[in-house]
Formats: C-alpha cells, structure tokens, sequence
C-alpha cells in the first residue's frame, strides 16, 4: 500500500473543530458516512488485538493516523501526523478483523477505533463503526479526546456502542498547556453525548506535578459524575513506554524527567472518582 501523502497537523492557533479536514476522505455510502461511493480508505497507523484497554472483552483496534492535540505524555507520537500512516481501504480492515470475530465474541469484546484521533477522519471512522457493528455484529467503540466531537454525525454516533473519553484536565490553562489546545470542544462532546444516553468510559491520565492536583482531580470527577452517563472511569498512571518512540523519531520525550506516579497517588486519585459516585478502575 501507498503512503498517504499529505501535511503535518498545524501547530498554530487552535483549529476549528466543525471544519473539514484538509485531506479529503472518499465518500462513503454508508448512513455513517457522506452518501456518494465507495470503496472508502483512510489513513491507518496500524491495527492490533487488546484485551480490557480499549474497552470491554478483547478488541479489535484500529488506531487512524493524525491527532490534532500534542500531548505532553503522548505514548504514541508515531500516530500523530496523517501522512505517517498507510491508505488503507475498509474492506482490508474489515477482512482483517473478520479473522478474529469468533474469538472476540466469546471474549464479550469487539471492535475499537482509535488513534491519533479517529474523528480526524470521521467519515472513514464512520463507515468502519457502521460495518463493524451491522456486518460483523461487533459491540463498537470510539477511542477518542473529543476535541473533534463537532465532527462526529449523529449516524455515526447510532453506530458507537461506547466512547472512551479523555479528559485531560480540567482546569483550563493546564489542559492547553498539556495538550495545545482549549477544553471545551471536549466538554461539549461529552455533554452530547449524555444527552444521546451513549455509555461513556471516562479516561483520566495522572501525571505527577502536573494533572494530579486534588481540585484538578476534583473537577474532572464531578464534572463525569454530572453527565449520568459515565459507567466507568479509568485513572490511568502516567509511563514512559512511548519513550523509545521519540529517540527513533529524533525528538525530545517532554516528560523524561517525570515520575511515574506511586500505587498510593494512583488509589487516592481513584477515590476522588469513587467520592462522586463513580466506577473508578
């Protein structure tokens, strides 16, 4: 397959989360996708098979390529630009996971699409969660930071069984200074997604020094509890496996000098989350 050719995310203001992105998609026709043709491609990292980290049972994932975040404990700076990953159509990933299904099924899992950020291409993403979910009869799961929520349609939304929803921080200069970009797109997200009823995992990375102070914590945790849709949150401990990622790409890990955090932070952080009401993992 040919690498897809294309431009790097801007690093520049904040780009619009409803606009189109610039590489365009093929269309889809699919009630996921934009009514026109298929076959529909779109630029994939990679794919792989994960058990409980990517949502419920083991999973087929696919993690599209391009983020428009930048992340300073990003493990996975392979996947942040479009034009590093591979133009690979829908049929091959869904022949692909059609290897696994019977094995998934009897996991209780399904089919995971993540990133990058998948609502970068949200008509491909689309199109894979329609075929995944009404081809396969796979439980569907979007992987996602919903700062692009705008972008996801609603028929693409009917096809997602369940979101996995990073929110970064809560206080408002710290997630731009985490990620490079502004907190409400993904708080808009999530409240759509609370008023559609879609099941939401909350996911919530402690790094220490920087988002684990307790009204930090405090925010997040009651801001989920607040939805009434959110079955679980997952607090994630801050690592450093995407280390060797970024000496093979030539760059500097932003946080090589961070802790990872202790079995104590972690617990504590969790019981901000059980404090409001929640299922914190």
């Amino acid at each position: 397959m040919a690498v897809l050719l294309g431009t790097d995310i801007p690093v520049g203001p904040p780009a619009d989360p409803t606009a189109e992105e610039p590489l365009t998609e093929s269309c889809a026709t699919t009630p996921a996708g934009a009514a026109s043709r298929r076959p529909i491609s779109g630029s994939v990292h990679s794919w792989d098979l994960s058990t409980g980290v990517d949502g419920p049972g083991t999973r087929f994932v696919t993690f599209l390529a391009g983020c428009p975040l930048n992340c300073l404990y990003c493990h996975n700076p392979d996947t942040m630009k479009m034009r590093n990953g591979k133009r690979t159509s829908a049929d091959e990933i869904l022949t692909e996971a059609a290897k696994y299904t019977t094995f998934i099924r009897a996991s209780g899992g399904g089919a995971t699409v993540s990133g990058g950020e998948p609502l970068l291409q949200p008509v491909f993403a689309g199109e894979l969660f329609h075929r995944f979910k009404h081809e396969l009869g796979l439980h569907t799961a979007l992987d996602t930071s919903g700062f692009l929520g705008a972008r996801a349609t609603d028929a693409l939304l009917a096809d997602v069984d369940l979101v996995l929803l990073d929110i970064k921080s809560w206080d408002r200069e710290l997630y731009r200074k985490v990620t490079g970009r502004q907190l409400d797109p993904t708080l808009d997200f999530a409240r759509r997604l609370a008023d559609l009823g879609k099941d939401v995992w909350v996911r919530f990375v402690l790094v220490p020094g920087l988002t684990d102070p307790v009204e930090n914590v405090e925010g997040v945790a009651g801001f989920a509890a607040s939805l009434g849709n959110v079955s679980r949150v997952d607090v994630l401990p801050f690592h450093k496996l995407g280390a060797a990622k970024y000496e093979a790409l030539g760059q500097d890990f932003p946080l090589a000098d961070t802790p990872t955090p202790t079995p104590e932070q972690v617990a504590a952080a969790r019981a901000v989350f059980t404090g409001h009401g929640l299922n914190a993992i």
